[in-house]
């Protein structure tokens, strides 16, 4: 058997890569960190462009429910490509996968503003469903990116999944706080909402340029993101290739034949939906139950209030906030919740949040409403980072890439039930 090492990166080979665990060198480690979160704001901050807008486009079709209908049509399109996806995690390049889906945030929020001028923001049926059909392709995008990094992060060290889900709520954060200073610039001055709407709109074009450029060019050619992309592939994984080629790492027939012996004996995803049944259920009840009260149980069903419309800004930029604040918590290892039955019970318990939610609303004042949305927020970030972070220990890469689509896949259909259970409040107001 020849002995050629078929790649080496910066010293290391791929047989001594294979037997170490942790990177000799964390050159560019501290950078793929701040990379990683910058991606994971531009997943989510098209779509919270989106939902923030909300009371613009409530302005718009007062009778259609844009808040309930654009997030309803967003997920089953999310979810039918995640599932697609995560089925041929092992066939899809990830590198492409990835750079098309922010290529298609990129056009999505661009023909958003192009919509509005077209229509001088006048409304109607037409814009509505040109909107809508923007919003579906909004949520392919975001299949294929956030299940492509995710998995891609998975074999990765802990600190990149857990700044790039940090990122995911910053999205929510950011945006959240953008509207409410839109709000009190523009609120005073003639189409102060759709300028407010356009400003959020451009800057999320923006932002989904660069994370072309980031992700295209930058990321890969750090040391460290090279060193576990090697890794991976030496592990079997055939998703990092033309990672690697950017990085100007080439494989070649020796890699291939063990990437074949060790594809023969990766667990099958089959294998590994059974084996992480608790952490994909753990993720679709967290995501069922926060998205069947935010944003359209507060945007609908809280409005009476000496607050007027700001109510429901202030109550999305609270849960926004500190859901982003707890993601950081898991990064103290003492505080990561790493028992699968603790997870089980502390996600069960949140379900005490919908008939807390019904009663505060009809009788409850602003500080309880604040408190409880505070509460959803941490338990929504808290639980989803612990779940990424632990559920992929003790497998190899390309075993972790194929669970982080799974988890991906879990969480997306969580949404979609809570999406539609959202619905279910409007029998009782």
């Amino acid at each position: 058997m020849s002995k050629t090492v078929p790649i080496d990166i910066q010293g290391v080979a791929v047989t001594e890569i294979r037997e170490s665990n942790t990177p000799p060198r964390h050159e560019g480690q501290c950078k793929a960190i701040a990379v990683c979160w910058v991606l994971g704001l531009g997943t989510l901050f098209a779509w919270n462009s989106v939902v923030t807008i909300g009371d613009y486009y409530y302005i718009l079709f007062p009778k259609y429910h844009p808040s309930r209908v654009l997030t309803l049509i967003y997920q089953p399109f999310a979810l039918i490509a995640m599932a697609a996806l995560a089925y041929n995690e092992a066939k899809v390049n990830t590198q492409k996968r990835i750079l098309a889906g922010y290529s298609i945030f990129f056009l999505g929020t661009l023909m958003l503003i192009v919509v509005d001028l077209a229509t001088s923001g006048s409304g109607g049926v037409r814009p509505y469903i040109g909107i809508c059909a923007i919003v579906g392709a909004l949520g392919v995008a975001g299949a294929h990116v956030e299940g492509g990094i995710v998995g891609d992060l998975s074999f990765m060290c802990p600190e990149f999944i857990q700044s790039f889900l940090s990122g995911l709520a910053a999205a929510g954060a950011l945006t959240s706080v953008m509207r409410l200073i839109t709000k009190a610039l523009f609120d005073k001055y003639n189409n102060g909402l759709r300028k407010g709407a356009m400003l959020f709109l451009s800057i999320s074009t923006f932002i989904q340029l660069v994370c072309i450029l980031l992700y295209a060019i930058y990321f890969p050619r750090l040391p460290i993101v090279k060193y576990y992309r090697s890794k991976a592939a030496s592990e079997g994984s055939k998703t990092v290739s033309a990672d690697l080629a950017t990085a100007g790492i080439q494989t070649n027939a020796d890699i291939e034949v063990q990437n074949n012996a060790a594809r023969l004996q990766r667990l099958s995803n089959k294998q590994l939906f059974k084996q992480n049944l608790d952490y994909g259920l753990g993720l679709f009840l967290t995501y069922a139950l926060t998205l069947s009260i935010f944003p359209g149980f507060l945007y609908e069903n809280t409005q009476n209030h000496k607050l007027g419309s700001w109510y429901p800004l202030v109550l999305i930029t609270v849960y926004n906030a500190v859901d982003l604040a707890s993601r950081y918590i898991p990064l103290v290892k003492c505080l990561t919740m790493e028992s699968r039955k603790g997870l089980m019970i502390g996600i069960l318990l949140r379900m005490l949040f919908v008939p807390a939610f019904y009663f505060t609303a009809k009788y409850g004042d602003l500080g309880w409403m604040m408190m409880l949305t505070s509460l959803l927020g941490f338990s929504n970030g808290y639980f989803t980072v612990c779940v990424m972070i632990v559920a992929p220990r003790g497998y190899q890469g390309s075993e972790q890439n194929a669970l982080g689509n799974l988890l991906v896949l879990w969480l997306f259909f969580g949404v979609f039930a809570g999406l539609s259970i959202d619905w279910l409040w409007l029998a009782d107001w």
